[in-house]
């Protein structure tokens, strides 16, 4: 079942983000700090929706989205992650599917997610192809020497 995060399922957000073997500390604390604002301000303050999918009391996964600053009906995808013992489960396309969906409801037109071109995250961008989005660009050296910015959209 996918919700609206509760201030209970803060610490398996970071836990499933430290646990995903993706993204550097920097990037975990950074999930941190927005869940503290989202906690703080609400969504509607801050911007920010976190959803979760659920399985009784376990968190399989979660998604933050927003609106993006300055564009007329156009959200980011902030975070999607999956537990690693949930993958290949569908939890991540049940949240991107819901995400969108939201985003949809919401009026809006278009969703941005935003990720790495190393090769550790090839699985990410063919997830993003499989589910419909578009490699729009791609900035090189982006993050680092060698590490690209890869943006995805679709039009939901």
């Amino acid at each position: 079942m996918i919700i609206p995060a509760t201030e209970a399922d803060g610490s398996h957000i970071q836990d499933i983000t430290a646990r995903a073997g993706v993204f550097n500390q920097e990037e975990i604390d950074c999930v941190g700090e927005i869940w503290e604002e989202y906690l703080s301000t609400g969504s509607e303050g801050c911007g920010y929706h976190f959803i979760v999918e659920r399985d009784g009391d376990q968190v399989l996964g979660f998604a933050c989205y927003g609106p993006r600053d300055l564009a007329t009906g156009v959200y980011d995808l902030y975070w999607i992650a999956v537990d690693p013992n949930s993958r290949r489960s569908g939890a991540g396309r049940r949240l991107l599917t819901a995400s969108e969906e939201a985003v949809r409801k919401t009026g809006g037109r278009m969703l941005i997610a935003e990720t790495s071109g190393t090769l550790h995250y090839e699985s990410t961008r063919k997830f993003y192809l499989d589910m419909g989005y578009t490699a729009e660009a791609t900035i090189k050296d982006f993050y680092t020497e060698g590490d690209d910015l890869v943006i995805f959209t679709k039009r939901v």
